[in-house]
């Protein structure tokens, strides 16, 4: 009889063992892809950036060098090909939606349209954006970045002109390969 006294403490002992906080175990894990920015049209371009995937979103960050002081322009390309000397193997902006070119979070904009960054007086530029519209080898193509190519413009991107914002030419590349 006494033993089964001891059950419903047991049970209660086992029970509040739980403090209530998550089991890091099943967190989701993040996903991460690094890349290099390479030269292109003669330029001295380069960096390197990197997108990270957590819990549905992805941060992308860049840190680029060797441009003119200014405005420049970042767009996500149709392909991870880096190969012709100005750049033009990495296809058009990428626009899974078929929208029309425009700025990042304001009306119609390609998911490629990442938009522009200023290079300060030594030609160092840093660009970050944060995006459920992304994601790293899912199986959503309208959201999948993997196998597309990441372009740094010569301009400044005017957010109107069809269908690439006038950015000028493209002075790095690096292919989003995983």
């Amino acid at each position: 009889m006494k033993y089964l006294l001891l059950i419903p403490c047991a049970i209660g002992l086992l029970t509040s063992c739980n403090s209530g906080t998550k089991d890091k175990s099943s967190a989701t894990p993040s996903k991460e892809i690094t890349l290099k920015l390479e030269p292109k049209s003669g330029s001295n371009v380069s960096g390197d950036a990197k997108f990270t995937e957590k819990d549905g979103q992805v941060t992308f960050t860049a840190n680029i060098t060797g441009l003119k002081p200014g405005i420049h322009a970042i767009h996500i390309h149709e392909k991870a090909d880096c190969s012709d000397p100005k750049g033009a193997s990495a296809g058009g902006h990428w626009n899974p939606t078929f929208k029309k070119h425009g700025k990042w979070g304001s009306g119609e904009y390609h998911k490629g349209d990442i938009g522009n960054f200023a290079a300060d007086e030594n030609g160092n530029g840093t660009v970050t954006l944060t995006t459920s519209e992304w994601c790293i080898s899912c199986n959503d193509e309208t959201k999948n970045i993997v196998g597309k190519g990441l372009i740094v413009h010569e301009k400044a991107d005017d957010y109107v002109t069809q269908p690439t914002g006038d950015a000028g030419g493209r002075v790095a590349c690096a292919g989003i390969i995983k």
